[in-house]
């Protein structure tokens, strides 16, 4: 699913309001994605037309939007959408009109653009995500790393380290 559309240099936005349930599942996402995968993983909360300049810098071939969506679905279950579908779908519960956002960046990037949609079960101010939700967070989360390849960090561990440099300034 997710390893026909994620080519080339990918950029994952995670749309929504983490202070209203499931609508945080984009921005839920990239906190689990986030240095971990072979992507630019951006968390534009709930003004994805505030990063419109952040995600064209990036010279992306492919943008993955991910937010939660009024798919007419069951709450967790998930779609990716092209650009035609998203203006079709109802898109977001966010204020910018989503044709000129997916228009602009399109212009911008060129890039090849999909929305990751999820169906919300609740969304209201004070909610926290709901199990449905966070039992797909996980499977895309899982998706998302196969189809794209993990990061490796090199990290030096800081006991050897700090044992060599004593070592060598203590023995010179």
């Amino acid at each position: 699913m997710f390893k026909e559309i994620l080519k080339g240099k990918v950029v994952i936005v995670g749309i929504g309001n983490t202070m209203k349930g499931d609508d945080g599942f984009g921005p839920a996402l990239i906190k689990r994605l986030d240095g971990k995968v072979k992507a630019v993983c951006i968390d534009a909360g709930s003004t994805p037309e505030n990063y419109t300049g952040v995600i064209a810098k990036e010279n992306p071939d492919t943008i993955l939007l991910v937010d939660a969506t009024h798919l007419y679905k069951m709450p967790g279950q998930y779609e990716i959408l092209k650009p035609e579908d998203i203006l079709k779908s109802g898109f977001t519960t966010h204020d910018i009109s989503p044709r000129m956002f997916l228009e602009y960046l399109e212009i911008r990037t060129k890039a090849r653009i999909f929305l990751l949609g999820v169906q919300p079960e609740r969304i209201s101010l004070g909610d926290v995500l709901s199990d449905k939700i966070k039992k797909t967070l996980k499977e895309v989360e899982e998706l998302i790393k196969k189809s794209l390849g993990t990061e490796e960090k090199f990290e030096v561990p800081r006991d050897n380290f700090s044992k060599d440099i004593q070592g060598k300034i203590g023995g010179s």
